[in-house]
């Protein structure tokens, strides 16, 4: 049997904020606590926000301690804040980071405990109460966690998440409008951030036709726009199509999961402090080489859906051609696609494997299984470049 879920109301287009007020008022709330990027009062995003509420009555009280791949502790925070505050509606508005933990205080706002009690590989309480209601506004086109059940917190070498129903939004507000601002960088990592979604729920082995439709239309909308959108950051339609895309991108993978990209990223994260779209960015391409001869169909079918032509090629030279696609999409939108980039070398690859084969919730979405060695020859690779779609091995020497 396969469920497919998502959030309560999902609201959409260019001006759609304009929509937050009534959204509020079906909660009937009185006072609203919103999280947000710091960056976005500098930029009087939230002026009008704040006006409209303020004009209606509705009490606010802003929270910006936010900061990217959020520790434990800042989730901490924002929890005490949230319970010392009496409001009775959470609004979250930017980033993947300031999202979960919008949703994560929401839920811990109304149970005993911290952070820690509850994460997935360390935790040892789990959720009772359902919380406060909650709104989530993406101000990126990437990470997908305004459609997700899933908040993500960075420990000492890697990450873990809290993830329970609770957590998912009540509501959902994307307006691509809100994206316009975002510098060329953020949107590239962003936007391959989305893209890993889709492709990686497209190949999870609990994908579904569902998942699989949502997913296909995500790599279209992306792969044609995000070039547009990180050199033209005001152009409607690429930003228009980048919202599209990572909404329907985090609705495929909040159902379908993803798998090998994001367990290995996950320790770049927490060692390193890569961000999460690059680290998946850097990753892609040689996590799909190492899993092709598993999905090989699938692979083929994601080539067509990246615009390749076939030109009589079989379906192993088809399907290597969206693995070589994909690392010069990275190219393309000026993002590193190797880890050497981010200052890693031979010596980090043990801790960094380490760190990898214990996400194990991750791992076990994926279509081809990873054992240690495989997880260190896949950061060999990254490392050095090396795709076996290119029909050359330059310099893996981990070979056991």
């Amino acid at each position: 049997m396969k469920t497919f879920r998502s959030p309560n109301k999902i609201v959409t287009g260019e001006g759609s904020i304009q929509n937050l007020l009534h959204l509020i008022n079906e909660y009937h709330a009185s006072k609203v606590f919103i999280f947000t990027d710091p960056i976005l009062i500098q930029l009087g995003v939230l002026s009008p926000i704040e006006q409209t509420l303020e004009e209606n009555k509705i009490q606010i009280e802003c929270y910006t301690e936010i900061q990217p791949e959020p520790q434990v502790s800042i989730g901490d925070g924002a929890v005490k804040a949230l319970r010392n505050s009496g409001a009775d509606l959470v609004i979250g508005i930017g980033g993947g980071s300031c999202l979960d933990i919008a949703k994560a205080a929401s839920v811990l706002a109304k149970n005993e405990g911290t952070i820690a009690d509850f994460l997935n590989l360390s935790g040892s309480k789990k959720l009772s109460e359902r919380g406060l209601p909650k709104i989530m506004i993406p101000t990126t086109s990437g990470t997908g966690a305004e459609m997700t059940d899933i908040a993500v917190f960075s420990l000492e070498e890697t990450k873990d998440v809290i993830t329970h129903d609770y957590l998912l939004a009540d509501a959902v507000i994307i307006d691509p409008e809100l994206t316009y601002s975002l510098p060329p960088r953020v949107t590239a990592a962003s936007g391959i951030d989305a893209l890993t979604h889709a492709i990686e729920s497209f190949l999870s082995i609990n994908a579904t036709v569902i998942t699989d439709t949502l997913a296909l239309e995500a790599v279209e909308k992306i792969v044609s726009s995000i070039g547009t959108a990180v050199w033209q950051g005001k152009n409607r339609e690429a930003r228009s199509s980048m919202s599209w895309g990572s909404m329907l991108a985090g609705l495929s993978f909040f159902n379908a999961g993803v798998a090998g990209v994001h367990a290995l990223a996950y320790p770049l994260g927490g060692i390193f402090k890569v961000s999460h779209g690059e680290s998946n960015a850097v990753l892609l391409p040689y996590v799909l080489d190492y899993i092709l001869p598993s999905c090989l169909h699938k692979m083929t079918i994601l080539a067509a859906s990246l615009g390749i032509e076939r030109n009589g090629k079989n379906d192993r030279e088809f399907a290597q051609s969206a693995v070589l696609e994909i690392r010069n999409l990275m190219e393309d939108v000026g993002l590193p696609h190797t880890l050497q980039a981010y200052g890693i070398t031979e010596e980090d690859i043990e801790k960094l494997a380490a760190g990898g084969i214990k996400q194990t919730r991750l791992l076990a979405r994926s279509p081809r299984a990873f054992q240690l060695k495989d997880v260190k020859q896949v950061y060999y690779a990254a490392l050095y470049g090396t795709l076996k779609a290119e029909g050359v091995m330059k310099h893996v020497p981990y070979n056991n």
